[in-house]
């Protein structure tokens, strides 16, 4: 190598040498910068499309394209009963499935009194196995059942390490969170196949979406929830039937929420009431076949995804350490 006679002279060198490095760099780092705006874009145009337009367009109502009757789940939960009064508003009948028909009576005469529709309350206790589903198919005879909701259970929201569950509350808890809604789906499923139309909406949590310290049996069973919707949709979407997974984070409640790591917080843009959450996921019906339902939710799932799982997992340790 050619003797060195100052600094900038052996810069030169070394950039001439480099350039070709640089040019491939600053081309990877343009595609980059590319897709990620891609990615924005898309986003924000399925943001528009699930949560706004179905609001501003005018569509069918919701008897014509899914049925006259709806069958509800889970319906003690605040979410649910929220859900319920809203296809209530829609003209459409409601059966409430329930191990404890006291916890749904008052909503039922509330409904039927307030909107005109008629309602059911079914007692159905799973725990006698196949006995349960008597009643039910009973109740599901003859009617034109165009909606199924399943809702988690909120008490799997309650802090506790898997060791810390009594193992029959922890079979109880997997019993009316995975097994009964699979059930639910397995019974109203056929006749939606027989009409070609029909609806199954699963009402789980964010919670899915990333693991939470003391949550175990809440991700694990909103994950099992979130994958069986999506993957029913993909298997009866064809025959006409909509298969809808709603994933929302934190809603205003009395009582701590499924998908919240803390106690309930006051009603805000990102906390909205039950009622509020209601309307804007049932205009999500037949747009979107996974979403949170509410599109403050949908800014911070998004937001989520940006975040790694391990700084993820480091921030739900301070915060729980905290409390």
């Amino acid at each position: 190598m050619a003797a060195v006679d100052s600094f900038q002279f052996l810069y030169r060198e070394i950039s001439r040498s480099c350039n070709s490095y640089f040019e491939t760099l600053a081309l990877v780092g343009a595609l980059y910068t590319a897709s990620r705006a891609v990615i924005l874009l898309s986003d924000c145009c399925t943001l528009v499309r699930v949560h706004f337009l179905p609001r501003l367009i005018p569509s069918k109502k919701l008897t014509q394209r899914y049925g006259d009757w709806a069958v509800v789940y889970g319906a003690s939960e605040p979410v649910a009963k929220a859900y319920a009064e809203e296809l209530a508003r829609h003209a459409i009948s409601i059966i409430f499935v329930t191990r404890d028909p006291s916890s749904v009576r008052d909503m039922s005469a509330y409904l039927s009194q307030n909107y005109g529709v008629e309602t059911l309350v079914v007692s159905a206790d799973f725990s006698l196995d196949q006995v349960a589903c008597k009643p039910i198919k009973e109740a599901l005879r003859g009617k034109d059942i165009g909606f199924l909701v399943n809702c988690v259970d909120e008490s799997l929201a309650s802090p506790q390490s898997l060791i810390e569950v009594p193992e029959q509350h922890l079979l109880d808890l997997v019993n009316r969170n995975i097994a009964v809604t699979t059930l639910m789906t397995r019974l109203v499923l056929p006749g939606m196949v027989d009409r070609s139309r029909g609806a199954v909406v699963n009402i789980s949590s964010g919670a899915c979406c990333r693991p939470l310290l003391g949550r175990v049996t809440l991700t694990a069973s909103t994950g099992y929830l979130d994958h069986l919707s999506r993957a029913l949709h993909l298997e009866y979407n064809s025959k006409g039937i909509f298969i809808q997974s709603l994933i929302p984070f934190q809603i205003a409640s009395s009582e701590q929420q499924p998908s919240s790591s803390s106690p309930s917080r006051r009603e805000g843009w990102f906390v909205p009431k039950p009622e509020v959450y209601a309307r804007h996921a049932i205009s999500t019906l037949g747009v979107s076949n996974r979403t949170t339902g509410y599109w403050p939710h949908t800014l911070q799932y998004g937001l989520m995804r940006c975040i790694p799982e391990w700084i993820w997992v480091l921030g739900s340790r301070v915060l729980i350490s905290s409390n």
